[in-house]
């Protein structure tokens, strides 16, 4: 599927800077980036829910009454 990706100035500088650094391309870091984002969606969705959970629990001990 092609995409277009609006980036502002400074992200598109960063990004060429990070690509030049790793002999890749920018698409090629921007994958990765992406690729490497949605993999760890699922432990940082369990940790934020285990957070609320500690920090909220008498709150959330009261609402379940």
């Amino acid at each position: 599927m092609a995409m277009n990706l609006r980036l502002t100035d400074a992200e598109s500088e960063a990004l060429r800077k990070k690509a030049e650094q790793e002999g890749r391309s920018m698409q090629e870091v921007a994958r990765a980036a992406i690729a490497q984002y949605v993999s760890e969606r699922p432990q940082r969705l369990r940790a934020a829910i285990d957070r609320v959970r500690s920090e909220d629990s008498e709150l959330l001990e009261r609402l379940s009454r």
